[in-house]
């Protein structure tokens, strides 16, 4: 068994096409058209073969809570993994990438939370030693 696919809820599937592909660098991988929605999903371009991140609609109301209260309490969704946080850091906000938190160094971890535009929290994250 693996983890083939993992969702992220989203306001807008093709406003987050446009952030996750335009601003963060993943590629879209399948897009299949399901009525008023699609089975999106997009890769890095790093692992194209790897888990694909499916750009789900947040139409369910349990969906749209529970983003607003992770939203509301400073909650990430998901976290990506990075080279360098400070780097791309610097690179996102010059994306007009909006952080709720810049990069913090932890110890063996650094990370930093940005705002995905499509009402998710997001953390970038570098394992160091």
């Amino acid at each position: 068994m693996r983890i083939g696919h993992m969702s992220i809820f989203v306001d807008d599937q093709d406003k987050a096409l446009a952030f996750y592909t335009g601003v963060l660098g993943f590629i879209k991988k399948t897009e299949i058209p399901l009525g008023g929605h699609s089975w999106l999903t997009v890769v890095s371009p790093e692992d194209p073969d790897g888990v694909e991140l499916l750009l789900e609609p947040d139409q369910h109301p349990a969906a749209a809570a529970f983003k607003k209260a992770l939203v509301a309490d400073g909650i990430p969704f998901a976290m990506f993994g990075v080279p360098d946080v400070p780097a791309e850091y610097e690179r996102l906000k010059g994306l007009g990438v909006t952080f709720t938190q810049e990069p913090l160094n932890m110890g063996n971890v650094t990370t930093a939370v940005f705002d995905d535009t499509c009402g998710n929290l997001i953390q970038i994250a570098a394992m160091h030693d």
